[in-house]
């Protein structure tokens, strides 16, 4: 089920374009939020930790279907990192905003939801696909050798 969804979304790559960068303002637009210093907790205590985990497993996750296509392995690698800049960078934007503070916690959490997504994403991958682009390099040395 999930491996035709992101094959959907992997055809359809503008849809997976706009839905990153809309996830990308939403995350901003958050975390722009101010809060008054002492008020009161979340009725629900685990919210910030499954707001942090869920918004940046489908941040990255459409990232991944952007970058790495099913096809394009090695901007795995870069499509995790490009996630985790942005969580880093969301939790220093917060240091400027009212009632908000930087919190390794939530950053460490963000890493979990992109982490969860990286995984989910390479067991979508077909192995032959990601072997393929490996034994074309092969023929092509000993065939020119």
């Amino acid at each position: 089920m999930i491996k035709q969804v992101i094959s959907w979304f992997e055809k359809h790559n503008i849809i997976s374009l706009i839905l990153t960068i809309l996830i990308a303002i939403f995350i901003f637009y958050m975390s722009s939020l101010t809060f008054e210093v002492g008020s009161p907790g979340p009725e629900f205590p685990f919210k910030s930790i499954a707001y942090h985990f869920l918004i940046f497993a489908l941040f990255s996750g459409f990232l991944l279907i952007i970058l790495v296509k099913g096809k394009k392995p090695n901007l795995f690698i870069l499509a995790i990192i490009l996630s985790l800049i942005y969580g880093i960078s969301d939790e220093f934007h917060q240091l400027f905003v009212p009632g908000r503070f930087f919190a390794i916690s939530d950053i460490l959490t963000d890493s979990a939801g992109i982490l969860f997504a990286g995984f989910i994403y390479v067991l979508t991958f077909p192995r032959k696909e990601l072997q393929a682009p490996r034994e074309a390099k092969n023929i092509k040395k000993t065939v020119y050798s």
